[in-house]
């Protein structure tokens, strides 16, 4: 173990590592408010990330700008930041709504087994991606340079960069707003109660098909918009990224308490800087595995996670 390559820049680490942890973040809420709901894994979600993030370069490429633009000026940086988070969103929210009504909706009318969601939410997985593996012939995709990656100021010595600062600030921005929609609106009460108990929400007069819709939408709108922020820290994109990310994603829900909104920021967070941690022990090839090893060492002795309450059960 390295451990002077680790405190020599544990600044830098530990900055890079909540960055890739706040991506992590806002995929898991996809995960977490699907099974807070239907206690169904939802392994398709990563690609519902993927369409998200493909849908952000190729609105942009609309706009006149490739690989090799470079956006300037302040307003102009917001503009596209807003245009690509909105397509992508879209992007996203859209795929997970056939995602649910194509693949998921016909076996809930069937009451069929939960053997049989989890096989076709594998099988529109690597269909989705087989799809855009295609489409791109299996090459990858450049992002234009919608942000510089400019240092803005430095915090115990390490640096933080533009894109650092904005992929962490909108994740807790996002998580934010989430959790008071959840907690404070009338459609966040009606996925609680859904959460709860079904039967029992419909009798209250709760749509639950409709309840269940808008899960899907606002955990592929957040999806999506991960899949923008992707593109701006990485700068290139494939069509099988989402698989070791999207699987992650869901161990970071479940780190962090699955069916736990605030769980699955925790866990993307802390997940994010274990792995970088890690990297810098004992090199980049082992911070998957140490990541792995820790969750099952941690669900050793807290099997429901480090925030361990239900989505039916949180509290305005």
């Amino acid at each position: 173990m390295d451990f002077n390559a680790l405190f020599s820049d544990f600044g830098g680490y530990t900055i890079t590592g909540l960055t890739v942890g706040a991506i992590y973040a806002l995929v898991a809420l996809g995960y977490t408010l699907v099974y807070g709901v239907l206690r169904l894994i939802n392994f398709a979600h990563s690609e519902v990330f993927i369409a998200g993030a493909f849908a952000a370069i190729w609105g942009w490429a609309a706009f006149g700008l490739d690989r090799d633009s470079v956006v300037s000026g302040f307003g102009s940086i917001m503009l596209y930041l807003l245009v690509g988070a909105l397509i992508a969103a879209v992007a996203s929210a859209g795929t997970a709504t056939v995602i649910e009504r194509v693949a998921y909706r016909p076996l809930r009318k069937r009451n069929a087994p939960p053997l049989a969601f989890l096989i076709t939410a594998i099988g529109a997985s690597i269909a989705i991606a087989e799809a855009f593996g295609i489409y791109t012939r299996r090459l990858p995709v450049g992002a234009p340079t919608v942000v510089k990656n400019d240092v803005l100021f430095e915090v115990f010595g390490a640096e933080v960069t533009v894109v650092q600062l904005l992929v962490i600030g909108s994740a807790l921005a996002m998580m934010v707003a989430l959790d008071l929609f959840i907690n404070r609106s009338r459609i966040g009460r009606g996925i609680r109660a859904v959460a709860q108990d079904q039967n029992t929400a419909a009798l209250m007069g709760i749509n639950k098909d409709r309840i269940i819709l808008v899960v899907f939408i606002i955990g592929g709108a957040m999806a999506g918009v991960a899949g923008m922020l992707y593109d701006i820290r990485i700068g290139t994109l494939t069509y099988s990224v989402g698989f070791l990310l999207g699987l992650k994603a869901f161990t970071a829900a479940v780190l962090g308490g699955i069916g736990n909104l605030r769980g699955a920021l925790l866990g993307g967070l802390l997940l994010g800087l274990v792995e970088n941690y890690a990297s810098a022990l004992f090199g980049a090839n082992w911070k998957d595995l140490v990541a792995f090893v820790v969750l099952v060492v941690l669900l050793m002795f807290r099997p429901t996670g480090l925030l361990g309450e239900s989505l039916g059960r949180a509290r305005a």
